[in-house]
């Protein structure tokens, strides 16, 4: 049976392998932080098609001079389906980077080499955030129409 203790690193690390680590992640921190807010956008973006959906569900049959309205309620679908999308996309992507993070502070505690794993993750986060804002441009085009500046 192997020693528990042969697996851990013998000496804790040194203020300067602490200091690499932190220069190392200092970009997937800063990219956490602009999807995180990206996230809030979309979120309330989300927030407003839900709210216009309620609206237009609201307007009774009988309501001639509003009732028009809700045709707009597939566009209002689509602009959601897209946005959810966007916003997996974005989650997924802000996952991504925290495990570059969690990654590569492990992998330097343990001494082994972690590069081509960060990089593939920070590939894939990338990726994702650029569909998460492909989808954002498609809501956004899909979001202008005459019905929504009218009440």
């Amino acid at each position: 049976m192997q020693n528990v203790t042969a697996l851990l690193p013998m000496e804790a690390p040194s203020i300067d392998q602490l200091s690499r680590i932190i220069a190392t992640v200092a970009a997937p921190a800063f990219l956490l932080g602009a999807v995180a807010a990206f996230i809030s956008v979309l979120i309330s973006r989300i927030n407003r098609v839900l709210d216009r959906s309620q609206f237009l569900h609201n307007i009774v049959d009988d309501d001639s001079s509003k009732s028009y309205l809700k045709a707009d309620l597939p566009r209002l679908k689509r602009r959601a389906a897209l946005l959810n999308r966007a916003l997996l996309c974005a989650i997924i992507s802000a996952i991504l980077t925290a495990l570059i993070i969690i990654v590569a502070f492990i992998s330097s505690m343990f001494g082994m080499a972690h590069e081509y794993g960060v990089a593939i993750l920070f590939v894939a986060a990338l990726a994702l955030l650029c569909l998460s804002l492909i989808d954002l441009a498609r809501e956004a085009r899909m979001a202008l129409h005459e019905n929504d500046f009218r009440v």
